[in-house]
């Protein structure tokens, strides 16, 4: 009797433990770190084909008063050093001025693939009143009721002078221009979903590309950016 007793204690005691563990293991969540420091732009690279041919242009991509900012013009790219994957990235901007172009790409690689200009990636759309279309860059990705959202099939493509934009889900997301806008983008596995200002704004699947570098546009606008917030997630995280 006193054995089986024994062991008894011995099994309680280790289902208690195994139990804090997981309880403790459950409640652990994923460290958020900016890739802005609100300072300079380390842990970024500037892409901006101008500059391969005069020395004397400046850089379309400047900090000022702690915030980050696409001044538009030269065109070009702010990209990350590093490669991500299965992750939940939120920006706050705003077009300071006239409103215009900008985008965040996801899942870039390869430099100047298309039109001699735009990496390799998917970009979600931030141009003013179309916030969260996507546009396929030599990448591509499906969505629901794909032909009225994106054209005839035959015409689809990812390369120049085929239909790459796929047409976000709703109207009057966005604030109004000067207004500080919300973007969420979660990138897991091979799907992409969008949210602008709280607002699921798009959802693709079966994208060609799973992880890769983020970048920023200089598109004509100016925008800041006041956050730019990255978090690992897992198949069981949400967004919103």
């Amino acid at each position: 009797m006193k054995t089986r007793f024994i062991m008894t204690l011995i099994s309680i005691t280790l289902i208690s433990t195994v139990s804090c563990s997981i309880s403790t293991v459950s409640l652990i969540e994923p460290q958020s770190r900016s890739l802005f420091n609100g300072k300079d732009l380390s842990g970024w690279h500037v892409d901006i084909p101008k500059m391969d041919k005069d020395p004397n242009v400046s850089s379309a991509f400047i900090v000022r008063e702690g915030l980050l900012v696409s001044l538009g013009n030269p065109k070009g790219h702010l990209i990350t050093d590093a490669v991500y994957e299965d992750y939940r990235l939120e920006v706050e901007y705003r077009f300071s001025a006239k409103p215009g172009n900008c985008g965040v790409l996801v899942h870039s690689s390869t430099p100047r693939a298309l039109y001699g200009m735009f990496p390799q990636s998917i970009e979600v759309q931030m141009m003013h009143e179309n916030a969260g279309d996507f546009w396929c860059i030599v990448q591509d990705i499906s969505v629901p009721d794909m032909e009225r959202r994106r054209g005839p099939k035959a015409e689809w493509g990812i390369i120049e002078n085929k239909k790459r934009r796929i047409k976000n889900l709703t109207e009057g997301s966005e604030k109004p221009a000067g207004q500080w806008n919300r973007m969420v983008i979660e990138c897991l596995d091979t799907s992409i979903k969008v949210w602008v200002n709280g607002d699921l704004v798009n959802h693709g699947f079966d994208c060609t590309a799973d992880k890769g570098q983020i970048a920023l546009q200089a598109e004509g606008s100016e925008v800041e950016f006041r956050k730019v917030e990255l978090t690992p997630i897992t198949a069981l995280s949400d967004a919103g």
